[in-house]
C-alpha cells in the first residue's frame, strides 16, 4: 500500500512532523492556465510540540473532510495552538474556518502583506481576535521547537511566508519549490519523474517574479536544509539543496555578455512596407549608441519565428519595439502571441513602443500601445503609422523613433514641446 492509500491516517515526514494534505490526481487544469497532467496535492502540514501542535497551511475546500481526518488520526483539537497560513490562496486555506472553529485555542499566523487578503476572503467573525502577523525573525513555540518565519512575498502572492523548524531541518516553502505532480507516494525518492513538471512551475508561476525568487533563496541556502515541505507536490527529503540550486539557475540571467543596455524590434510584414520600417527603427537606435553611449540592437522577424524562443530575449532587454501592418482592423496574429506569451516574464519599467503600415485605418500600431501599457511597460513615446508603401517622412520618423527609444535607456531623452492645444 503506498504511504497516503489510507485517507483516515496521517504520513510521517519527519520527527514530530506529519503530512495531512490531500491528493487531487484528476486534476487537468489549475486555475485555468496551468496544465497538470499528473494532478496536484495540497499539502498540509502538522508538527507536534511538547506545547502544542502547529497545523501548517490547509486544503481546497472540496478536500476538507480527508483533511480533517488525517488531522485527527495524529492529533485532538484541543491540542493546537497555532495555524500557520503561508499563502492565503483558497486551495491552501479553504478548510481555515472550520479549523479555526473546531480548534478553539489556535492562533492564526500570517504575513504583515496578508492583512488586506484576509478580509476579501474570510468572515471577519471567523477571525475576530485570532490572528497574529509574523515577518521574517519571528516565532511561535511549541515548548521544545520553535518555528521561525521567513518573509519571501511575491512567491507568488503578496502574502507569501516560508516557515522553517530548524529542529528538524524542515523549510515549508509554500508555493515555492513546488509543482504540480500528484503521487501517492509523496516525496520525491519514491514518486515518478517529476522534472518537467517542477520546472513547468516555475516557468508559469515564479518567473515573473525572479528578482524575489532569488532574495527568498538568498534566505533559504544558508539554512541546513534537510528536508523542503512544498504546498505542492513532491515532499523533497532526498538531496532538498538540488532542487534549490535549480531554482537559482531558472532565475540567473538568461543572456550573458552583452551590453548594458539592450533593444529589440520585432515585426512582422505583408508586402515588405513594416518590414522597411522595422530597419529604420534599428538604424535610428544605432545611431543614437554611437553618439551618446552603447545599446545593443537586435532585429527578429516574427513570420519566422516561435514566439516562446524570444520569451528569454525579451526578459533581458531592457526596450520592445513591434512592428505590425493593420489587417482586418487589427495587429496580426504572431504580434498577438507573442505579447500574450509575456506574462510569464517580469515586464515593469521597461520602454516599449510601435509602428506599422496600413491600408485603411491603422489600428494595429495604438492597440500595441495600449498592450505594452497593460504589461506594465512604459510608452514614452508615439508609435509611427505609415499608409500604404512609407514615404521618406516616414522612414525618418521610424528613425527617430528608434533613437529615442536608445536615447531613453540611456538617460539622454530629447526634451519634447507638448502642444497643450493637442491635449483638450
Amino acid at each position: 500500500m503506498s504511504p497516503a492509500a489510507d485517507l483516515e491516517r496521517a504520513v510521517p515526514v519527519a520527527a514530530g512532523v506529519h503530512w495531512i494534505g490531500a491528493l487531487d490526481p484528476d486534476l487537468r487544469r489549475f486555475d485555468i492556465i496551468l496544465r497538470t497532467a499528473n494532478g496536484t496535492t495540497y499539502n498540509a502540514y502538522a508538527v507536534r510540540g511538547s506545547h502544542g501542535v502547529a497545523i501548517i497551511d490547509t486544503v481546497k475546500l472540496c478536500f476538507s473532510e480527508t483533511f480533517f481526518r488525517r488531522l485527527e488520526s495524529i492529533a485532538d483539537y484541543d491540542e493546537i495552538t497555532t495555524i500557520v497560513l503561508n499563502h492565503l490562496e483558497p486551495d491552501h486555506s479553504g478548510a481555515l474556518p472550520e479549523l479555526l472553529r473546531r480548534a478553539r485555542r489556535a492562533t492564526l499566523l500570517v504575513s504583515p502583506q496578508a492583512r488586506l487578503m484576509l478580509k476579501g476572503l474570510f468572515d471577519p467573525v471567523d477571525l475576530a481576535g485570532r490572528i497574529a502577523f509574523v515577518g521574517s525573525g519571528d516565532q511561535a513555540d511549541l515548548g521544545d521547537r520553535q518555528l521561525e518565519f521567513l518573509n519571501t512575498p511575491y512567491l507568488h502572492w503578496p502574502d507569501t511566508q516560508c516557515t522553517w523548524l530548524a529542529a528538524e531541518g524542515v523549510l515549508f516553502s509554500a508555493d515555492f519549490l513546488g509543482c504540480h505532480y500528484c503521487d501517492s507516494r509523496l516525496f520525491n525518492d519514491a514518486v515518478g519523474d517529476f522534472r518537467f513538471s517542477f520546472d513547468y512551475y516555475y516557468g508559469h508561476i515564479m518567473r515573473p517574479f525572479r528578482t524575489y525568487v532569488r532574495e527568498a533563496l538568498d534566505l533559504i541556502e544558508p539554512l541546513p536544509l534537510r528536508i523542503i515541505a512544498p504546498a505542492h507536490g513532491p515532499i523533497l527529503r532526498r538531496d532538498p539543496r538540488e532542487y534549490v540550486a535549480r531554482y537559482r539557475a531558472l532565475a540567473a540571467p538568461a543572456v550573458h555578455g552583452v551590453a548594458t543596455r539592450t533593444l529589440l524590434v520585432f515585426y512582422i510584414s505583408a508586402y515588405g512596407a513594416t518590414r522597411r520600417m522595422a530597419e529604420a527603427v534599428v538604424a535610428g537606435a544605432e545611431s543614437a549608441s554611437t553618439a551618446a553611449g552603447e545599446v545593443r540592437v537586435s532585429l527578429y522577424d516574427l513570420e519566422g519565428g516561435d514566439a516562446g524562443a524570444f520569451v528569454d530575449l525579451i526578459e533581458e532587454a531592457d526596450a520592445l519595439v513591434f512592428g505590425s501592418p493593420t489587417i482586418n482592423g487589427d495587429a496580426v496574429k504572431p504580434v498577438w502571441d507573442l505579447l500574450s506569451s509575456l506574462t510569464v516574464v517580469d515586464l515593469k519599467g521597461k520602454v516599449g513602443a510601435a509602428f506599422g503600415s496600413y491600408g485603411w485605418s491603422g489600428e494595429a500600431v495604438p492597440m500595441i500601445e495600449d498592450r505594452l501599457r497593460r504589461l506594465k511597460l512604459r510608452v514614452p513615446l508615439p508609435g509611427v503609422r505609415a499608409r500604404l508603401a512609407p514615404t521618406g517622412e516616414d522612414f525618418a520618423a521610424c528613425h527617430d523613433l528608434g533613437r529615442e527609444v536608445a536615447l531613453h535607456l540611456l538617460g539622454r531623452p530629447t526634451p519634447r514641446t507638448v502642444d497643450l492645444a493637442q491635449l483638450s
